[in-house]
């Protein structure tokens, strides 16, 4: 088995990482001869719900699971990490602006990310979850200075499977022969799903999504806002946000990221946009399509772009520049 792996889950006690947390003990992100030694933090308030999950977890008898450590304390969260996964944010409140949800959230990205340079391996990786993940992100990276911009990494993969699933309903696929979708920008309503480059294989072989589907206005507007919106109708039908498909996407970026890409494929994470050759500006933490190879993620470089996706991709950057611009406001006072 080796040496455990260090993985941290924040927000330990929260609905995501209910579901989040048996799929990475059991061994469906580091593999299922890796031995895991998981840390879950949560605020004081949540520490006895965090008892009954570690006690679940006990409960489960997995092997793999060589020691859970239950903490509301960062020096001792992010001590010596080899992966963070920080779900726990503050949620969005009814009558709450996004600039009020930045704020809160400024405040924790900052403390968490100087706990990572404090305390955690300079080769962690760390994943966002907590929404504004890209802006989030960006903030936990400034704030950690010594552990390269690249380790940073936020989830846009519930949005890219959403986007595959929504292509494989539509011709009564299975989301296994949908590949190659791309989700641009920023996790928020302005993302741009783009399926200009993704493929699906129909009878064996790969035809582009556009010359399967036969119905450019709906790939143009409904799929797209479908997608866009997608969290929101889950809230809207199960009166909470979404925790299963998003504890799945946590794994499936994770994995990806341990292991690879498969060859051929690419797949969408938010990442620092500084050197793309998509005209997105530097500095961003910006969703787009990557590889993956020996843990470090590359841009998929030179694929083209029509003036319908121009225009949305320079839609959602705007976006994320503004965000950036608001949270780093807040940062020099929080």
């Amino acid at each position: 088995m080796g040496e455990p792996v260090r993985v941290l889950v924040t927000g330990a006690a929260g609905q995501i990482a209910y579901s989040l947390l048996y799929s990475i003990a059991k061994g469906d992100v580091f593999g299922k001869d890796q031995a895991l030694i998981l840390v879950l933090l949560d605020i004081t308030p949540m520490m006895g719900v965090l008892d009954g999950v570690v006690m679940e977890l006990q409960d489960c008898a997995l092997p793999l699971l060589k020691e859970v450590v239950a903490t509301d304390k960062e020096e001792v969260a992010f001590k010596d990490l080899d992966v963070a996964i920080l779900v726990g944010s503050m949620p969005r409140k009814e009558g709450m602006e996004r600039k009020d949800l930045l704020k809160a959230n400024v405040k924790i990205f900052k403390s968490q990310g100087q706990a990572l340079e404090k305390y955690a391996k300079k080769s962690v990786k760390v994943v966002v979850v907590g929404n504004p993940a890209n802006t989030n992100c960006l903030t936990a990276s400034k704030m950690a200075p010594s552990i390269p911009k690249e380790n940073f990494s936020c989830l846009t993969r519930l949005d890219h499977n959403r986007a595959k699933s929504q292509i494989a309903l539509k011709l009564g696929l299975t989301a296994n022969d949908v590949k190659n979708v791309i989700i641009w920008g920023n996790h928020s309503s302005t993302q741009y799903p783009d399926v200009n480059h993704a493929k699906v294989n129909m009878q064996g072989k790969e035809v582009g999504v556009y010359e399967a589907v036969k119905d450019d206005s709906w790939l143009k507007g409904d799929f797209i806002t479908t997608v866009q919106q997608r969290g929101a109708a889950v809230i809207k039908a199960r009166k909470l946000s979404s925790a299963m498909s998003a504890a799945k996407a946590i794994c499936d970026h994770v994995r990806d990221i341990w292991f690879g890409t498969p060859e051929g494929e690419f797949v969408s994470m938010g990442v620092i946009s500084d050197g793309n050759s998509y005209g997105i500006p530097d500095d961003l933490l910006y969703s787009f399509p990557v590889v993956i190879k020996n843990k470090s993620w590359k841009f998929v470089e030179g694929l083209p772009i029509n003036d319908f996706s121009r225009e949305k991709m320079d839609l959602t950057a705007k976006e994320l520049t503004e965000e950036k611009e608001t949270a780093f406001e807040f940062l020099t006072i929080a």
